[in-house]
């Protein structure tokens, strides 16, 4: 089965291969597109924009693809950057990019103590068929808190900032096995996984 990964992320397209295997299907993804449009991600919710960039590229490229929206949500802050996550910095002209993100977060968040730091990495995923139709949507979270400096060197976006309580570590401090285990995009590609191993879809 051809199965378009719709993003131009290599870390999210590493983890998409890494978590849903290489046996079944032929993988792709945007950053091997040359040709490949841009999508102004106009929902607002992470469901809505999931669904959006999955049923453009599959009628785009007329392949199975898999899109996905995920983003940080911090309780603070009323659930933002949200939607926004990827962009958070750009949306308030101080840089753009990871690390212009993650300082601007810092700021924001300087006088809010650590009890009050809470936060949630969200993930949704949607499977679209190559007409465009949307088969399935999963979403999954992860639970913790915003540290005052980052952590570790892994993973990419917030994941430096995001310790997960239970593990007294950050996201970023994990080897990919278990970030797999733990992480908001790990359980939901978990599910995706189960629910297309259940459906009978094209052989590659």
């Amino acid at each position: 089965m051809n199965l378009l990964i719709a993003t131009g992320n290599l870390g999210k397209a590493r983890e998409f291969r890494e978590m849903l295997g290489d046996g079944r299907f032929a993988w792709s993804n945007l950053a091997a597109r040359g040709d490949a449009p841009a999508v102004e991600e106009t929902g607002r919710s992470f469901r809505a924009n999931a669904c959006l960039k999955a049923s453009y590229y599959a009628t785009h490229f007329q392949t199975w693809t898999i899109a996905d929206d995920s983003g940080l949500s911090v309780d603070a802050l009323d659930g933002a950057p949200g939607v926004l996550s990827a962009r958070w910095a750009t949306r308030h002209a101080a840089g753009a990019g990871d690390a212009d993100n993650n300082a601007l977060l810092l700021r924001q968040l300087a006088d809010v103590p650590d009890a009050r730091r809470t936060a949630r990495f969200v993930c949704v995923l949607a499977l679209a068929d190559p007409a465009g139709r949307i088969i399935v949507t999963v979403r999954d979270v992860v639970e913790g808190r915003i540290l005052r400096q980052s952590r570790g060197a892994n993973g990419f976006g917030y994941d430096s900032l995001f310790m997960i309580d239970e593990m007294n570590r950050t996201t970023a401090e994990l080897e990919p096995a278990e970030k797999h285990r733990f992480s908001h995009r790990g359980k939901a590609l978990r599910r995706l996984r189960q629910i297309m191993d259940s459906l009978n879809l094209p052989r590659a």
